[in-house]
């Protein structure tokens, strides 16, 4: 249990500052956001919790192809906003737009030889 709690406050810890880091400079905070920082420490957890190369490389891997859906969004939401929508609409759209690639990639993937 503890352990568990320690990896949530951890987590916790990177997200509140890359909030705070973004209120002082969004640059710097969209930097420390774009780092890998949570995908580093799943696999960290993942190594702790298993010790197990063949696990791991597959989650590494998958992990690759999962960030490719995502990146639209990041472009998406920033054109909205600047043309006046709302920024909720805006964040939902966004989200939406990655879950519906998300759904492509997991349907796709498998079919091109992609092991997610």
């Amino acid at each position: 249990m503890l352990y568990l709690a320690l990896k949530a406050l951890l987590s916790g810890i990177i997200i509140a500052a890359v909030s705070e880091l973004a209120k002082r400079s969004p640059g710097v905070g969209a930097l420390v956001a774009s780092l890998p920082l949570v995908s580093v420490l799943g696999m960290m957890w993942l190594w702790h919790d298993t010790r197990d190369p063949v696990r791991m490389a597959a989650h590494a891997g998958a992990t690759f192809w999962f960030v490719l859906p995502s990146l639209p969004m990041f472009l998406l939401i920033p054109a909205l906003l600047q043309r006046g929508v709302p920024f909720w609409i805006a964040l939902t759209a966004g989200c939406a737009l990655t879950v519906g690639l998300y759904l492509a990639m997991i349907w796709i993937g498998p079919r091109v030889g992609l092991n997610l």
